[in-house]
């Protein structure tokens, strides 16, 4: 017999088998709730190949990122401006390891995103099939809500619990497990679907109030006190909460400070700011000069904030004999770090009960307050502005951090300003300035890893299209993800960088130096032309040598319709205005 005439082997039921996608599978079960969840876009790559083929048929847009860790920062960002459910997919084993960091950062930071990830097929599974892994354990520390779809007739009750758990009580990440038989099985249409209630997909899912006698109790402890601080979190851009704590603030006479993810929340201009706290609060901070009242306050009330280690400068910054009041929508957060009134609830609804409730009480004495408290403020803005002025006037190069914020504060319109996380984040919520209570500030300080702040503008972007969106990010950071450009590009996503090209991995060198008197070698690296780079994937760049040569190349970038990079060399001695940092201080030249 010749060799022709012998039968080529066939594998029988193997996983490269054509799939059948006529008719309503699993995968378009799920896309149809994905669809009512307001879900526009899917961050994703290949798999699972059914959900973005029934996603196309149904008009929702495939975004192809480069790397897994990327996409899920680009969800991150998207949910945290749309205030919707963000969607990313990865096939099972090292994909869908490359989802941990970013899940990590979503679930400390209170983001709704949904993963779906794809598994080996059912027949395969505790085989060693390819890039099998145990994914429910792989996402266990790092997701709130973890669940497997193992069958195609419940493939959209699965999803629609996903996106509840996900935007209801604190928000945070969800993962649902699919393996491609249970995608491409039939699912029959649901001929009653659940009745998706308006605003399905969108966090807060529920808004509840505490008892009311704990809001009267914290309003009579509001106007009792001589010197209250309120401080507002995160959770005051989760919940739209910005009319509320301002009437708040107006009608108890109190001061209101942020922490770095509540930056925005509150209007920095306003006589009763204190800016953002914590532990950047050394010279040249605009909070340095409020330390003293800080350190005297009588009442703290927290809104919607962890009291992590960085917003309370190692639980070190608020004075021991304070009392404290928290209002959090996580029953957990309520005295975590600060004992005192537990307020659980949606920060909206508590504060607008809380302003009902200081409406009643409120007196002359109570604005009289407010007025003292405006005039001893005026005086430490002053001593700011004139502690600043020769950094952010510095026309010196190296371009000093300062007056590059400077120039980027001038920027016309409104912007979502983005950074990466390190300094890049503190430079940014330190000097760009906040005019309007609920402008955003994203930044991944949830678990503060390098490299997500580009992909989370990429997103951003994605959620308000015709809003300008500026990325702040080190060089450091920036090479993490800058293959993302060619995503930037592909999918049309016009998103300004603007790199702090220093050489330096600042934040280490002064860790370093601050805990050892010297550091390591690997905190310098080589020059990178992050122009060239940009150019290279069909954006645009230019490089800024000299602080004359900012404000041209920004109206370059803003006029531009392709990502555009703005390669800026900066100082690599310059660092932010970490307290802890002080003695490492050196004059601008």
């Amino acid at each position: 017999m010749s060799n022709s005439a012998i039968p080529a082997p066939v594998a029988a039921g193997t996983s490269w088998d054509r799939k059948d996608l006529a008719g309503h599978r699993a995968a378009n079960a799920i896309v149809d709730v994905l669809h009512a969840a307001g879900v526009r876009e899917i961050y994703g790559q290949s798999c699972p190949t059914a959900i973005f083929l029934a996603a196309e048929a149904a008009g929702i847009r495939q975004i192809g990122f480069r790397t897994e860790n990327a996409g899920v920062a680009m969800a991150d960002g998207q949910a945290r401006i749309s205030r919707r459910i963000a969607v990313v997919t990865a096939q099972n084993g090292p994909a869908a390891a490359l989802l941990v960091g970013g899940l990590a950062e979503a679930l400390k930071a209170s983001t709704p995103v949904l993963a779906i990830v794809q598994e080996v097929p059912h027949a395969a599974a505790d085989k060693n099939a390819f890039q099998e892994l145990d994914h429910h354990a792989l996402f266990s520390g790092c997701a709130k809500w973890v669940r497997r779809i193992n069958l195609a007739e419940r493939a959209a009750e699965y999803t629609d619990r996903a996106i509840r758990m996900a935007t209801s009580g604190r928000p945070g990440p969800v993962v649902l497990l699919v393996s491609p038989d249970v995608l491409t099985a039939p699912a029959p249409r649901r001929e009653t679907a659940p009745a998706h209630r308006p605003g399905f997909g969108s966090f807060p899912s529920d808004r509840f109030v505490p008892a009311p006698q704990r809001i009267a109790e914290l309003a009579d402890m509001l106007v009792r006190a001589r010197q209250p601080l309120i401080v507002a979190g995160g959770g005051v851009h989760h919940s739209g909460a910005y009319a509320e704590l301002a009437q708040v603030r107006d009608l108890a006479g109190a001061p209101l400070a942020t922490t770095n993810m509540g930056k925005g929340a509150i209007d920095d201009g306003h006589p009763l700011s204190l800016g953002v706290i914590g532990n950047t609060m050394g010279t040249r901070s605009p909070a340095k000069f409020f330390q003293e009242y800080i350190g005297q306050a009588d009442l703290v009330v927290f809104v919607g904030t962890r009291t992590n280690e960085n917003g309370t400068a190692s639980w070190t910054l608020f004075p021991h004999e304070a009392a404290y009041a928290q209002i959090d929508i996580d029953p957990e957060e309520l005295g975590r770090n600060y004992p005192g009134l537990r307020l659980p609830g949606d920060a909206r609804e508590t504060l607008a009960a809380l302003a009902q409730a200081l409406q009643e009480r409120s007196t002359p004495e109570l604005r009289g307050r407010a007025q003292a408290f405006a005039e001893r403020f005026a005086t430490a803005r002053r001593r700011h502005a004139e502690e600043i002025r020769p950094y952010a006037a510095c026309d010196a190069s190296p371009i000093r951090p300062e007056r590059l914020m400077a120039e980027l504060d001038r920027l016309p319109g409104e912007t979502t300003w983005v950074a990466d996380a390190s300094y890049s984040s503190i430079w940014m919520v330190q000097y760009l300035a906040c005019r309007r209570p609920g402008s955003r500030f994203l930044a991944p300080r949830g678990i503060a890893g390098l490299g997500w702040g580009f992909p989370m503008a990429i997103g951003a972007k994605l959620a308000e299209p015709d809003r300008a969106v500026v990325c702040l990010t080190g060089d450091g950071g920036f090479a993490h993800c800058w293959a993302e450009l060619e995503t930037a590009r592909r999918h049309d996503v016009p998103v300004i960088v603007v790199v702090l090209n220093n050489g330096v991995l600042g934040f280490q060198i002064n860790a370093e130096e601050s805990r050892y008197g010297r550091h390591t070698e690997v905190c310098h690296f080589g020059p990178i032309d992050h122009a060239a780079i940009a150019r290279a994937c069909g954006c645009a760049g230019v490089a800024v040598e000299t602080p004359d040569a900012l404000a041209p190349a920004l109206q370059q970038a803003l006029a531009s319709r392709a990502p555009f990079v703005i390669d800026v060399r900066t100082d690599p001695a310059a660092f932010p205005p970490i307290t802890a940092f002080e003695s490492q201080l050196t004059a601008p030249t």
